[in-house]
């Protein structure tokens, strides 16, 4: 069963965020080395119950935060959501060396990322 894997918080300002996270919740923050301007997040350790996420720019972000739900295909659960009266609201996208992510709305207009993994993704 598909379950949230990853969350993505947007920020104006990110170093302040990242101070702000590690001072309060002792999260690990580190900047991601690939393209885009982007921060891991990790929030525990195994195997702890919980999800790691990211930091990233706000105009790069549609919502405030947005969860992502691992999924075996996205181009299968693209349309699943369509059929079922979501929208796609960015294609289907490579993640170089990551995999395949979407980023979708469901009936009631909230944002939400699918993520297919795919470690030769290019």
């Amino acid at each position: 069963m598909p379950r949230v894997v990853h969350f993505e918080i947007a920020v104006d300002n990110p170093q302040r965020a990242v101070d702000f996270y590690t001072k309060v919740f002792g999260w690990k923050v580190e900047k991601w080395p690939g393209p885009v301007d982007y921060w891991l997040v990790t929030t525990g350790q195994d195997p702890e119950p919980g999800i790691d996420g990211a930091l990233l720019p706000r105009d790069a972000c549609p919502e405030p935060t947005v969860n992502t739900i691992s999924v075996p295909s996205v181009d299968e659960y693209a349309a699943r959501i369509q059929a079922a009266s979501g929208q796609i609201v960015q294609p289907k996208m490579a993640i170089p060396g990551v995999g395949y992510h979407a980023v979708c709305k469901d009936s009631e207009g909230n944002t939400f990322g699918i993520m297919e993994s795919d470690p030769k993704a290019k």
